[in-house]
């Protein structure tokens, strides 16, 4: 363990006291929310991020070391167990070395080569290692053993290259380098399988494709595994794109013959020598790293993609709230109508409508005065409108009734419907409105997704929220138990009204399970508002542990002590009441007095249980009690007389909102139903290697349009307003932020160097744009 905790300490760049501390509190069964925010004390400092790290890290390494003692007693029984190998066995640090190492040791079917020890063969390989001027056929009869089934020469010679293969495949040092050359200097090559061109068309960019194993991004790795997956395409490991012509063999071949000291010089036993090699290569080796290597691509791809979905999923549930308001949810439909749900200011629904506007009922008239009367008997402050189908022509409906009623002096706001639908559906929709229809809870989800989006998308499950990119094709328990981080340390740096949140929401909170958040709420329902955060150690199978994770982040509004609307812990509520006595104060006339807290020094109120760190974080919580970390709500305007693809003009500037980063760009809903991309390439004047440097899913942009091709539902912006847009040529987008191409078909790839100035303020899109739109549609 103690070997563990230095080598995390060492990678987070944090001393071994700190990951001790955290360890002990992990395993003891705080959360990492809990210990980055009230364990600063024991921990150093380390925040949720450096703790996710650890944690992650922490389970790698114990199954690691769990694997190493059990190949540790394998090689042992076996007798063959040396101080030099447990040695190497001891410092291997990944999974893949290990079982490397192990790889000669590993019990395993009967080979061919092990049929031809146990026939006597394997003193004429000795022979021939020992003395290359051997003759290998004429001393291969003296093996011959028929009953074996080794009848001739021939047969023994097989016997005998099988040997030395597989004495090859399982040299671990040699596996080690042929890996790191492999890794370096392989390519992926993939081609489209014959007579599937047609059914395979979504995959055109890889009919014919090759990129460098350490260049290749995300996106295009685990498209071409997509490719592989669903039949249409074929995948091969190219260990020598640049291998010089004149070479006869594979690079690697060299490598085994130079790592066994073999030199050729015309000898009797050198072809049969170099035959072994190339066998060992062709049908070992090769077969042995193009699956290791590809996992490894694989996973790499995997990790990226679930971090880009990590990130977009935190940026869209620390959105701004539109706050405690009356609002009216608009879930749009043509032919079925459109959907209403009215919540009061706390989510609770007061009522629900649907109106027929749109073809083929055409009650414009009469949905305008629906609206009207609903707005007025609810006292409605906001108005959210679904972004799906029918949603422009339901927005220019609401725009219609404000303007002929200016009185009523209500915003409207385009809101994602992403997984409204599977909310409708889902058990949680089902227990929270058992009698209204499926239709209608998405109307629901709508207008508290404005009010409150944390709140209302943790309800959902998120890889339905659509902020991913390939999220199908990654490992899906790698993926939820991100997601669910990211969850999880959104709510509980929000925090939580232990009054009126839901069910899923209690969950999300630290220490809390979903029996536990259930009783809260059955409590709640029976007893009445909690009035102080004590009264939750009442409720059934809340213990002590429990109470210690969750109630610093549980907030009650109004409730009997202030300080349970603030984040300081019931437990550093000592530390407030020394304060209070020492200057003579109450809590009431302390919070939010900044004058009065800046005059404090902190180092006055600390004591063996409460120090520094925890003391100035009270301190700055009185100063802003219950403070949302959350942005100021804003919300896009989006151009009037624009309401479907075909409204689109090259050259127009518009305003829109990031709906969705990915690595290759960020896509922007302009109010047309169909998000348009901004190609990396097109998103700042300076070189950019990360869309999420300039931007992040929910921001507000600006951007011009410089592609619209309406048949295929592609629309190209730039984020470089000052681009000249040429309606008439094509651009020249080959020198973007990929690698160049190394034979024909095969996708160009990011340049190193310099800015995008080269590659945009063209008219129509080209190569980056096509590719990113590919790769798009593909999710």
């Amino acid at each position: 363990m103690t070997d563990i905790v230095k080598l995390i300490a060492a990678e987070i760049g944090v001393q071994t006291q700190q990951v001790n501390a955290a360890v002990e509190l992990l395993d003891g069964g705080a959360t990492v929310p809990f210990v980055a925010r009230y364990r600063k004390e024991a921990t150093g400092g380390l925040d949720d991020t450096q703790l996710r790290t650890l944690e992650s890290r922490l389970g790698y390494l114990r199954e690691l070391a769990d694997r190493r003692s059990v190949i540790l007693r394998s090689i042992d029984e076996q007798g063959k167990l040396t101080d030099s190998l447990a040695k190497s066995i001891e410092q291997a640090q990944s999974k893949t070395d290990l079982e490397e190492l192990y790889l000669p040791y590993k019990p395993k079917r009967r080979t061919k080569g092990q049929i031809a020890i146990e026939a006597g063969i394997e003193p004429l390989v000795d022979e021939i290692l020992a003395d290359l001027n051997t003759n290998p056929e004429a001393s291969a009869q003296q093996y011959i053993n028929a009953e074996q089934g080794f009848n001739d020469e021939k047969s023994v010679l097989e016997g005998a290259r099988f040997i030395l293969m597989e004495r090859f495949a399982v040299e671990a040092p040699l596996l080690k380098k042929i890996r790191q050359y492999l890794t370096q200097n392989a390519t992926i090559d993939a081609k489209v399988i014959s007579g599937k061109e047609k059914e395979a068309a979504k995959f055109s960019d890889y009919f014919e494709f090759s990129e460098a194993v350490k260049q290749i991004p995300s996106h295009r790795a685990l498209a071409i595994f997509r490719g592989r997956n669903e039949g249409y395409l074929a995948l091969s490991l190219n260990a020598d794109p640049n291998k010089p012509e004149q070479q006869v063999g594979s690079v690697v071949e060299v490598m085994i013959a130079e790592y066994f000291n073999f030199t050729w010089s015309g000898r009797a036993a050198e072809a049969f020598l170099k035959q072994a090699i190339s066998w060992a290569w062709r049908v070992k080796i090769q077969t042995h790293m193009e699956t290791e290597l590809f996992a490894d691509v694989r996973e790499k791809a995997e990790s990226e993609a679930i971090s880009v979905f990590a990130t977009n999923l935190k940026d869209l549930l620390m959105a701004a709230p539109a706050g405690d308001k009356v609002t009216m949810g608009l879930d749009p439909g043509i032919r079925t109508g459109v959907k209403i749900a009215i919540v009061d200011k706390t989510g609770k629904l007061l009522d629900t409508a649907t109106i027929f506007p749109h073809p083929p009922q055409n009650a414009w008239d009469k949905s305008k005065r629906t609206l009207a009367n609903l707005v007025k008997q609810h006292k409605v402050e906001l108005i959210s409108i679904g972004n799906g189908t029918g949603s422009r022509e339901t927005d220019k409906l609401v725009t219609e009734l404000l303007k002929q009623e200016p009185e009523l002096k209500i915003n409207k706001i385009m809101v994602s419907e992403a997984g409204a639908s599977v909310y409708s559906a889902s058990e949680t929709a089902a227990i929270e409105f058992p009698n209204l229809d499926v239709s209608l809870r998405g109307a629901v989800s709508i207008a508290r997704r404005l009010q409150d989006p944390l709140a209302e998308l943790v309800k959902i499950e998120p890889k339905s929220i659509g902020v991913g990119q390939y999220q199908h094709d990654v490992n899906q328990s790698a993926l939820s138990k991100s997601l669910n981080s990211v969850i999880e340390d959104c709510v509980n740096a929000v925090g939580v009204d232990l009054n009126t949140a839901s069910v899923p929401l209690l969950t999300r909170v630290s220490g809390l399970t979903k029996t536990m958040a259930q009783n809260v709420v059955d409590f709640r329902d029976a007893q009445g508002r909690f009035q102080s955060r004590s009264e939750l150690k009442k409720v059934s199978r809340l213990g002590p542990k429990a109470f210690e994770q969750c109630a610093g982040f549980l907030r009650i509004i109004g409730g009997d002590n202030p300080l349970d609307a603030s984040s300081v812990h019931p437990e550093a509520y000592p530390v407030v009441e020394k304060i209070l006595a020492a200057n003579d104060e109450v809590v009431t006339s302390l919070m939010g007095n900044s004058a009065k807290l800046k005059a404090l020094d902190p180092n006055e109120y600390t004591d063996q249980q409460f120090g520094l760190p925890t003391v100035k974080d009270i301190v700055a919580e009185l100063d802003k009690p219950g403070r949302d970390p959350r942005p100021e709500f804003k919300t896009a305007t989006f151009k009037e007389g624009v309401d479907t693809i075909n409204d689109l003009v090259v050259g127009m500037t518009l305003e829109g909102v990031v709906t969705n980063v990915t690595n290759f760009g960020a896509f922007i809903d302009v109010g047309v139903h169909q998000d348009g991309l901004v190609h990396i390439s097109a998103m700042s004047e300076n070189f950019i290697d990360d869309p999420r440097k300039v931007v992040k899913a929910g921001d507000i942009v600006k951007v011009k349009v410089i592609e619209v091709d309406a048949p295929r539902k592609r629309i190209g912006f730039t984020m470089r307003l000052s681009d000249k847009i040429d309606n008439t040529s094509k651009p020249d987008r080959t020198a973007t932020n990929k690698p160049q191409a190394k034979k024909p078909g095969q996708r160009p790839a990011h340049a190193k160097s310099g800015g995008h100035k080269s590659h945009g303020g063209n008219g129509m899109m080209g190569n980056a744009f096509a590719e990113a739109f590919a790769k798009a549609k593909q999710k």
